[in-house]
């Protein structure tokens, strides 16, 4: 095969997961600890090389399976992280994925095998190179659409009380929202559906359980504001 740009600087291509979780009313993201140098024994978030004979965006798929095991999530990309110095080992440029799970779906087994733990995003520890920042430029895209679009559902079970929706408008946003504002306008979307079913984990008298219908929603091509 004829080489090109054999005169240029070969650069490294990684892609890294940042995978958000919602547990006791607080917005989590899954980290574990470098297991090699540069930066062994650091907090880190999940990643790996781009492979030759695949897309970023496959890289990054493939990635997010093989730390949980877990395909058809909702991903999107963050941005490209640059810096000359961001990684001591090479020249390395990293393509930041968040994605959006629900915790309780998420195998237990594997945040053993993969040494990864769930961390409160609110208490984010030193970590490795510019990780912190690709995960507070994650929680800012987030926070943008999830005022437009119904990914919230995203990290909760299929019914969930509408205070348990709040607490995660909350933890994402990181300020409070008034109650009976953010429930009336709840309320008027036809495609957040109340059920029968009475959720009493938190009171006696207990909660209506709610659902989210994606195919109302889709169907109906609704406005989502919140």
């Amino acid at each position: 095969m004829t080489q090109y740009y054999i005169e240029h600087q070969k650069i490294l291509v990684s892609v890294d997961c940042i995978i958000f979780g919602f547990e006791q009313n607080k917005l989590k993201v899954l980290l574990g600890h470098r297991h090699i140098d540069p930066g062994k024994g650091l907090w880190s978030l999940y990643g790996g090389f781009v492979g030759n004979k695949e897309s970023v965006d496959e890289a990054a798929n493939r990635t997010l399976y093989e730390l949980t095991g877990m395909r058809n999530v909702y991903m999107r990309q963050v941005g490209a992280f640059g810096s000359v110095d961001r990684d001591p080992g090479a020249r390395v440029v990293s393509v930041a994925y968040y994605a959006l799970i629900n915790v309780k779906d998420y195998d237990q087994k594997m945040l053993a095998e993969h040494d990864v733990e769930w961390v409160d995003i609110e208490e984010l520890p030193e970590m490795f190179s510019d990780h912190k920042q690709m995960i507070r430029k994650a929680r800012k895209l987030m926070q943008q659409k999830i005022r437009t679009e119904p990914i919230s559902f995203q990290l909760l079970p299929a019914l969930f009380t509408l205070t348990q929706l709040q607490r995660l408008y909350e933890a994402v946003n990181g300020e409070e929202v008034d109650k009976r504002n953010f429930r009336k306008r709840i309320k008027e979307m036809d495609f957040i559906e109340k059920t029968d079913l009475i959720d009493k984990t938190g009171s006696k008298r207990g909660a209506y359980l709610y659902r989210f219908n994606k195919h109302a929603y889709n169907k109906e091509d609704a406005n989502f504001k919140l």
